[in-house]
């Protein structure tokens, strides 16, 4: 069972398409695609009845934390996923996450039955269900392309396409369908970075006017879909 533990800062933009182009364009002297450049991911986030993780992360306090499974490309019983608990703590995001098999990881998380395994990621993870009645509450997948600096790997830009959701059929391996979370045309560029931005990339945001945003996949499906389904204003497929 393997564990990983990221620190970084994380900013977002919504690019055009025509902006997306010209960002790679000006940029390509000082990224390199990753080992796997495009992929897909499928997320399962998981929250108590009432929404109280994601309430509480839209209302931007000090700290806040996710928990997650998370699946690259096409999921089955035996494909390695991650349980994720991402953290934010004054603005600097703490992503912890350990692998095992899908069906384990489902055990685990809708039945309750511990991996063989345990690391200290999955003591957090029991911690959070001990604190909260935590159950699958949306799925969420999304199209990838990602890119590191070719001076330092642990800076790393990703563009996202194609996001949507859904709060129903919360399997991993119940297709992909989903509401569409982007309007037409924009893609989400996420930048990753341990310290500072380089000065490079401050010069290409500011020439393509990028305005940072605080887009939240998740918090995004809840507040214009899960919200108003509530109160009887839409519904959809």
């Amino acid at each position: 069972m393997t564990q990983e533990v990221f620190r970084r800062y994380e900013k977002k933009y919504l690019l055009t398409i025509p902006q997306y182009h010209t960002f790679l364009s000006k940029s390509k002297e000082y990224l390199s695609e990753e080992g796997f450049h495009s992929y897909s991911i499928s997320n399962i986030y998981f929250d108590t009845p009432d929404f109280f993780l994601i309430r509480n992360s839209l209302e931007h306090p000090l700290y806040k934390e996710k928990l997650r499974l998370r699946c690259y490309g096409e999921p089955s019983p035996d494909s390695p996923v991650f349980l994720e608990i991402k953290k934010k703590y004054d603005h600097i995001v703490y992503k912890r996450r350990t692998s095992v098999k899908l069906s384990e990881a489902e055990e685990y998380l809708y039945d309750l039955r511990p991996p063989n395994e345990q690391n200290q990621v999955i003591r957090e993870i029991d911690w959070l269900f001990a604190r909260y009645p935590l159950k699958p509450v949306v799925y969420l997948t999304y199209n990838r392309q990602a890119y590191c600096s070719r001076i330092n790997p642990e800076l790393r830009i990703t563009f996202d396409t194609d996001i949507r959701a859904r709060d129903e059929h919360l399997f991993m391996q119940d297709g992909t369908d989903g509401v569409a979370l982007l309007p037409e045309g924009m893609i989400l560029m996420e930048v990753k970075i341990p310290n500072a931005m380089p000065l490079w990339m401050c010069h290409i945001v500011t020439e393509l006017n990028l305005q940072h945003c605080s887009f939240s996949k998740y918090g995004t499906f809840y507040r214009e879909f899960i919200c108003k389904e509530k109160k009887g204003m839409i519904k959809y497929a």
